[in-house]
């Protein structure tokens, strides 16, 4: 499959226009196994000055990429085991971002399997940990311009644009009700329970 990479004018740089382009684009991971790419089907926003942004108590060593330029791939670690992939978003130093919950695997997928030890392709990515685990995407890729880098990437989607829904965000208690998640309706591959998805 062949994969057009998007010019930094094709995305938007305001946190909720960002968490919505990015629905139908592919994320793309070149490693020295191979490529391995999916659709982006969910996504959360997380805002300047919002509780539940990383950025919110300021800057620091851990999220120091969220308040650089927008488009950079912001990487952590949760629970000690899973990393999830974010990118910035808004100008510098406004501390903010998207965090990428869900991909459709469209390419690599029997290398996704192995690095996830499963045979269920709609569980591959169906979650922020496990899309990470599936590219290979952990804390050594943080602060890179995924626009501009080799190893990952950002593709255009070539799809027909996509039914968006919006809902609450997922594993969070703070400012929990505001409703910046967007998933394209209708995806197998979306994460949480059904009730938070409907077509």
């Amino acid at each position: 499959m062949t994969f057009d990479r998007l010019r930094p004018d094709q995305l938007p740089t305001e946190t909720r226009a960002l968490a919505r382009a990015l629905l139908g684009c592919v994320v793309v991971r070149e490693s020295d196994e191979g490529i391995t790419a999916g659709r982006i089907v969910e996504t959360e926003a997380y805002l300047p000055g919002d509780p539940a942004c990383h950025g919110y108590s300021g800057r620091s060593r851990r999220n120091a990429t969220l308040f650089g330029p927008p488009h950079r791939a912001y990487v952590y670690q949760i629970y000690g085991t899973s990393y999830c992939f974010n990118l910035s978003s808004e100008p510098d130093g406004k501390g903010a971002g998207v965090l990428v919950r869900a991909l459709e695997p469209v390419e690599g997928i029997a290398l996704m399997r192995k690095r996830r030890a499963t045979e269920k392709t709609r569980d591959l990515c169906r979650g922020p940990g496990r899309l990470c685990r599936a590219l290979a995407i952990d804390r050594s890729l943080d602060g890179i311009d995924v626009l501009t880098h080799r190893q990952l990437w950002l593709a255009d989607g070539g799809e027909p644009a996509m039914r968006v829904r919006r809902s609450r965000r997922i594993g969070i208690t703070r400012a929990a009700e505001r409703k910046l998640r967007f998933y394209a309706a209708g995806s197998p591959f979306v994460s949480g329970t059904a009730r938070l998805s409907p077509a």
